[in-house]
C-alpha cells in the first residue's frame, strides 16, 4: 500500500513537471512568434515612413518642377506677347510704308499730268507766248496764265481795250478745249494807289478787271459753270513794286486752272 501511495506520488510529480516544461515551451514559442510579428511590423512601420519620406521627396521634388516648368512657362508666354507685339508693329511699319508708297506714286502720278497738262497747254499757246502776249507759268502749285494788264486795259480803267478783246478772243479759243476745267480769273494791279468815283482803291479796280475778263470769255460760249473772278488788289505781288519795270509785272491778269478734288492734298497732311 505505501509502494503504490509511493509510486503514485512520483507519478504525479513527473507529470507535473511535464505540464510545466510544455507550457514553458509554448509560451517561448509564441513569444518568439510575438517578437517576429512586432520585428516585422516595426519593419513595416519603417517601410512605410521611408515610402511617406520618399513620396514627400517626390512631392516637394514635383512641386518645384511644376514651379519651374510655370515659371518657364511665363517667360516663353512673355517672350511669345513680345515677339507678338513685334510682328504687328512690323506689320504696322510695312502697311504704313506700303501705303507711303502707294501715296508717293500717286503723287508723282499726278505730277507726271500736271506736267504733260503744262506742255500741252504751253504747246497750244506757243504763239501767244511767243509774242508776249501771254505766259504759262506755274504758281503755287497752279496752272496758270499770266496775261498783262497793259495789253488788256487802258491805264486805270476795267473796260478791256480792242488789242485786249483780240488777245482774249485767241485765249478763248483754246482754253474752250478745257471746258470741262474750272478757271478761276484773277485782276492784280502794282502798289500805286488810285482812288476815283469809280474805283476807291486797287481792289476795286483788280475785282472789276477780272469780272470785265470773266464777262467777255462768257460771250464767247466760255461756261459761265466754270468761271470765278476775284481782286487781288497789289496785295500777291510777282516782283518788286521799287521800279517801273517790276509794277508792270504786277498789273496783271491771271487764269488759273483750278485742279480737280483728285489732284488736291489729301485730308491726311500729304502734300503732293
Amino acid at each position: 500500500m505505501c509502494v503504490r501511495i509511493a509510486l503514485l506520488a512520483l507519478s504525479l510529480a513527473s507529470s507535473g513537471c511535464l505540464v510545466r516544461q510544455s507550457k514553458y515551451d509554448a509560451a517561448l514559442a509564441k513569444n518568439k512568434q510575438l517578437s517576429t510579428d512586432l520585428a516585422a511590423a516595426e519593419q513595416k512601420q519603417t517601410d512605410t515612413a521611408k515610402k511617406l519620406t520618399d513620396a514627400e521627396a517626390q512631392e516637394k521634388t514635383l512641386g518645384d518642377t511644376i514651379a519651374d516648368l510655370q515659371a518657364k512657362y511665363g517667360s516663353l508666354d512673355a517672350t511669345a506677347k513680345n515677339k507678338e507685339a513685334e510682328l504687328g508693329k512690323v506689320k504696322g511699319e510695312q502697311a504704313a510704308s506700303q501705303q507711303e508708297l502707294a501715296e508717293l506714286r500717286r503723287q508723282r502720278d499726278l505730277a507726271e499730268k500736271r506736267i504733260a497738262a503744262y506742255k500741252a497747254l504751253q504747246d497750244k499757246f506757243r504763239a501767244l507766248v511767243d509774242t508776249g502776249k501771254l505766259q504759262v507759268v506755274f504758281r503755287n502749285g497752279q496752272m496758270t496764265l499770266k496775261l498783262p494788264s497793259g495789253i488788256l486795259f487802258p491805264s486805270g480803267s476795267a473796260d478791256l481795250s480792242k488789242d485786249g478783246k483780240a488777245a482774249l478772243t485767241e485765249v478763248v479759243k483754246i482754253l474752250l478745249q478745257f471746258k470741262d476745267r474750272r478757271f478761276l480769273v484773277a485782276g492784280h494791279t502794282d502798289n500805286q494807289p488810285i482812288k476815283t468815283a469809280q474805283f476807291p482803291n486797287n481792289w476795286y479796280l483788280s475785282t472789276a478787271r477780272a469780272n470785265s475778263v470773266v464777262q467777255f470769255m462768257i460771250t464767247q460760249a466760255f461756261p459761265a459753270t466754270a468761271l470765278a473772278a476775284a481782286g487781288y488788289g497789289e496785295f500777291d505781288p510777282v516782283a518788286k513794286n521799287d521800279n517801273e519795270k517790276d509794277r508792270e509785272q504786277n498789273r496783271r491778269i491771271e487764269i488759273i486752272l483750278v485742279p480737280n478734288l483728285e489732284e488736291l492734298p489729301s485730308l491726311t497732311g500729304n502734300t503732293p
